[in-house]
């Protein structure tokens, strides 16, 4: 049995629609997919249709953008109820203030003499929930100041170049009572995938447990050999569940392919079984998976 469970499609920053991307996973032999587009459950919808018209396993989830003691922080939310009106308020201003930094981006990428519209943007981002970074850099792709977006990162939006600008992040300890509240389930996604190892510690890791976090996303391609060894320890010693997944944004990323990292089968049983449990506590109509 092959899961993957964190992947994007156009409703935030992937090149695939949320019906593509499930029937790429079908193709790539996956038996069970999740949809996590950031901040949004928009792509839900189609992907429910495709997924019975090709016969896959779809988990509904998103990945929503969080910080804690500084440090942003990823947060894989399977299960939830999307209209649990907190969780609706907590996404809704995540998203507005996502759109609302391409606007400086844009004033930045002038002033280094790039010219850059916002018409640009939405010309390449149809159907997302909210553009961001990733428009940008593919709009600088169109343009032809970049080849690709990994450069448009490296020279122009990663923190600290010329054309980075700051953005609302929620609590992660906020949003993960929100998201128990509206009946789901909470992971952490590659979590020393941006900032390196000890970010979070297991110190960290053991408190966020405490407070109702599931899982980690150990096998990520943003983690070696030696931090996955390392954060599939930390995850026994805390018993949390392990995550593997693709992180796949179709062409918005390398070396992301579908099912190039994937989750055992008893873990993926374990967050079905915690996801049950959430839904009991929280008394919300939540989504169930969707099965061929």
């Amino acid at each position: 049995m092959r899961i993957d469970l964190h992947t994007h499609s156009v409703a935030s920053d992937g090149t695939d629609t949320p019906a593509a991307l499930v029937r790429a996973a079908a193709a790539a032999g996956l038996d069970v997919v999740a949809i996590t587009d950031h901040d949004t459950a928009s792509g839900w919808g189609e992907a429910e249709e495709a997924a019975q018209s090709v016969g896959i396993e779809l988990v509904r989830g998103m990945e929503i953008s969080t910080r804690h003691e500084g440090v942003g922080v990823h947060l894989l939310a399977y299960l939830p109820d999307p209209g649990h009106p907190a969780l609706d308020e907590a996404l809704s201003k995540i998203l507005a203030g996502r759109n609302s930094r391409v606007p400086a981006m844009l004033e930045r990428l002038r002033g280094l003499g790039v010219a850059i519209e916002a018409s640009d943007v939405r010309r390449v981002a149809p159907g997302t929930a909210a553009t961001g970074r990733p428009h940008v850099a593919d709009a600088l792709v169109d343009l032809g100041v970049v080849a690709d977006r990994t450069e448009a990162f490296r020279r122009f939006l990663n923190p600290g170049r010329p054309a980075y600008v700051d953005r609302y992040a929620a609590s992660l300890l906020e949003t993960m009572d929100v998201v128990a509240q509206a009946g789901g389930v909470c992971v952490i996604a590659h979590p020393w995938g941006r900032h390196g190892p000890h970010e979070p510690d297991e110190a960290t890791l053991a408190e966020l447990t405490e407070a109702g976090l599931a899982g980690i996303e150990v096998d990520h391609q943003d983690h070696d050999a030696h931090d996955r060894e390392r954060l599939r320890a930390i995850a026994g010693n805390l018993g949390l569940l392990v995550t593997g997944s693709s992180d796949y944004h179709g062409t918005g990323k390398r070396d992301h392919d579908l099912g190039c990292n994937t989750t055992a089968p008893e873990q993926y049983a374990r967050l079905l079984d915690l996801a049950s449990a959430a839904a009991q506590r929280s008394g919300r109509a939540v989504p169930g998976v969707v099965r061929p």
